[in-house]
């Protein structure tokens, strides 16, 4: 259940490599670790963010694990400015490097893992759920690049201090595709809310993002298609997960009552180097 991610990466990963297509080339760093203690395996970890910082992720694993994990990588002579993952292997990974390189460990967003237990259904709205089409593309595309600001905006953050996502056309089309992106619609089949999943990678889903223009909002919207899409994913025999950002009380509110449970924390953070003193000697 905590893999999710490092899951959906990795489930997406082995299909492109059936197409004959390399992940590796969209992305610095490209690699999947174990790590061990003697024979025994007490941690998984990637680095696979095509956006920067390129940020390690860790799943649990003891803190001497996650410290050794930060050495491995710095000694083989990557830079490191982010660590994201599960608490508190992420935050351990990420004092180790800024140890070593003098960072400095910038909290960019704390999140949380949730999971759907009894799903409850939302006071009804006006309008239906239905899959976003071929044609709305740039619609989608837009609206998924304005939700990683506006997130950012509703947390209290600055756009951009706290999610470090792309989004590009590509993606859209791929969950078009795979038919994981709906649109909420009014009667005049006009998109209100939009709602997205990773398709089930080894049984568990996960829904990303839940997006609502501000001229929409407060009209329960991205509860009702939220609603619609667990019901979808959790009857294909899923179990369906998502993230929270904790300093968002209106996604938070959402989901618990859902019927979405806490499962663990996790965390995103940047490693920031110090500025430079001193200035240039005269000429």
């Amino acid at each position: 259940m905590t893999s999710t991610i490092l899951s959906t990466i990795a489930e997406r990963a082995r299909g492109l490599a059936e197409l004959g297509d390399d992940p590796s080339t969209s992305a610095p760093y490209w690699w999947f670790a174990t790590v061990a203690d003697g024979g025994d395996l007490v941690g998984v970890a990637m680095r696979t963010a095509p956006f920067e910082p390129y940020p390690l992720y860790l799943l649990a694993m003891p803190d001497d694990a996650a410290a050794a994990l930060a050495d491995g990588v710095l000694d083989r002579g990557e830079e490191v400015g982010g660590v994201n993952g599960l608490r508190p292997a992420a935050d351990v990974c990420a004092e180790r490097v800024a140890e070593r390189t003098g960072s400095t460990v910038l909290v960019a967003m704390h999140t949380r893992l949730f999971e759907l237990g009894e799903l409850v259904a939302p006071a009804p709205v006006p309008g239906r759920l239905r899959s976003t089409r071929p044609d709305e593309v740039d619609l989608a595309h837009d609206w998924l690049v304005r939700f990683f600001g506006d997130a950012d905006e509703q947390a209290g953050r600055e756009r951009g201090a706290g999610h470090a996502e792309t989004a590009s056309v590509a993606d859209i089309e791929r969950k078009i595709r795979e038919g994981t992106l709906w649109f909420w619609v009014g009667a005049d089949d006009v998109p209100v809310c939009m709602v997205g999943a990773n398709p089930p990678a080894f049984g568990v889903t996960r829904i990303a993002p839940v997006y609502t223009p501000p001229e929409h909002r407060g009209r329960g919207y991205a509860s009702a298609a939220t609603h619609d899409v667990s019901r979808l994913l959790r009857d294909s025999g899923a179990r369906v997960t998502l993230f929270t950002d904790q300093a968002n009380p209106t996604s938070n509110r959402i989901y618990q009552a859902l019927g979405y449970a806490p499962v663990a924390d996790t965390v995103d953070l940047r490693l920031a180097q110090p500025p430079l003193t001193g200035g240039a000697s005269s000429p």
